[in-house]
């Protein structure tokens, strides 16, 4: 049982960096460094979002319109990091 919540341990630090790799691709296709018409950067997005909206949507729907400023990412990382430092470890503790 150590072995799986290891392996969702590792599964939720590999999703902190798919949110954070589509944070970065917004900024770079907001600010024009990168080419949104791009098929390539396309799919990418696509690929990103198709991973990370149906987490980071329902997060939008409870926080306060901030205008432009996105916070959901921001705070579904720390609800991942709460999980992998608090939950995950707790769990760990009923099964030693």
């Amino acid at each position: 049982m150590i072995e799986l919540l290891s392996f969702i341990s590792y599964l939720i630090t590999l999703y902190v960096y798919v949110i954070i790799a589509s944070v970065i691709l917004s900024w770079l296709m907001a600010f024009g460094v990168i080419n949104p018409y791009n098929p390539f950067v396309r799919s990418l997005w696509q690929a990103l979002g198709a991973v990370t909206e149906p987490v980071l949507r329902p997060i939008r729907n409870m926080l306060p319109n901030l205008g432009t400023i996105d916070l959901s990412p921001l705070v579904l990382i720390l609800a991942c990091f709460f999980v992998q430092s608090v939950v995950l470890p707790n769990i760990a503790k009923l099964f030693i």
